[in-house]
Parts: C-alpha cells; structure tokens; sequence
C-alpha cells in the first residue's frame, strides 16, 4: 500500500556513511528530511547534497535532521562524498543510506519502474515530531528540488501545527497567514491580538502569530 500524509513513517535500521541508524531513533522529538536519489556520482545529486549541507545552520534552527539515500553502497557513498565536497565547496555533514537492497526504498515507494526501475527517483519525505509524514513530493530524476522551498514549507508546517493557521500562496516567513476557518470571526481578536483584516468571511488575515 502506498503511504500517504498522516501515515506514521516506516521505520527501519539501516548502514549509512556515518554509521549504522535506526531512523527513528535518529529523528528523535524533532522533524526530519528524507530524500532520495537517483545514484552516486550524479551531477544532480551531486549540487543537491551540496546545497543541503550549506543549509545545515537552517535546518538546525527548524529542529529538523536530514537524511539522504540512494540504491548505491557504503564505499560508494564515502568516495562520492569526496568528490560533492570538492565540487561544491562544503562538508556533507549528514548521514546518506546506503540502500543496495532496496529495502528501505521499497518501503517508501522510491522505484518507479516506469521511470526506471533500476534507480529511485527524487522522493522527499518531511516528517514530523510524531513520526507522521507531513509532506510527500516526488520529481523526476532530471530536476533537481529546491531546497529553499523545503524550508519554507517546514516553516509552514511548524507554524500551523502550533496554531489555527494556514499559510497562503507563496507565504514566507514573517507575511500574514490566514486564519483557520473552524475559528468564528468574532473569536479571533481573542486568539490573534495583533489584529485581522476580512477579505471574504471565510478568507480572514492576520499577521504571523509566532513573530
């Protein structure tokens, strides 16, 4: 059965370039990031490892761990590393599964044999302090994802986890949100004092309620 948002993330043991994890042991009370690739020694893959540990201060800041994976080994991987932190001018400094069996990716559904059914394609999965799966994005193996975009909706979902929010399009960080619509308007300047404004009444704005 394919997984879907709200199911709580298989867990599994699993070797990886800093040793052997449990994930979620490894996620502890925080979130997580993890991510698929193609294969070792990829150009793609190669600028997205990079780009995720220049963003290991940010992440840090969300309470977030990332893990990445690909259907290559151990040595792979160690070797593979050398070369990303060569190229892209930065230390990886998270684990990457070594996953030759398949395991975990066939847990997660990364092998789309119409794709091709030798590699896992760009899955990426956030995961939430309750171990539930909070996002599921799947690209193809041709387009790298954008990193700056899986922090924004990390933001998102922290913040609408701790309060009756939602976030438009194209939020970020610091723009208003919009109130959650179970709550009446006539609550809101009780639970949102900063202030609201009511476009429609069930399109009610109000400045981020955690700044």
């Amino acid at each position: 059965m394919a997984l879907r948002l709200g199911d709580i993330a298989p867990d599994f043991t699993a070797e990886t370039s800093e040793g052997k994890v449990n994930f979620h042991e490894y996620l502890g009370n925080g979130w997580g990031v993890l991510f698929s690739h193609p294969a070792d020694f990829t150009p793609v893959c190669t600028t997205e490892l990079g780009a995720v540990a220049k963003l290991r201060d940010e992440f840090a800041k969300r309470n977030t761990k990332v893990i990445a994976l690909s259907v290559d080994g151990l040595e792979s991987h160690k070797s593979w590393i050398g070369d990303i932190n060569e190229t892209q001018h930065t230390v990886v400094n998270f684990p990457i599964i070594a996953d030759q069996d398949r395991k975990v990716s066939e847990l997660y559904d990364m092998i789309h044999p119409n794709s091709n059914e030798n590699f896992t394609v760009r899955s990426v999965f956030i995961i939430g302090p309750d171990k539930k799966i909070k996002l599921m994005i799947t690209y193809p193996a041709s387009t790298g994802r954008n990193f700056d975009e899986l922090l924004r909706v990390i933001d998102s979902l922290q913040l609408t986890a701790n309060f009756s929010v939602a976030t438009p399009a194209n939020w970020k960080q610091g723009e208003d949100v919009v109130v959650a619509p179970a709550i009446k308007t006539e609550d809101i300047p009780a639970r949102f004092p900063k202030g609201h404004k009511v476009i429609k009444p069930y399109l009610r704005m109000t400045p981020q309620p955690d700044l």
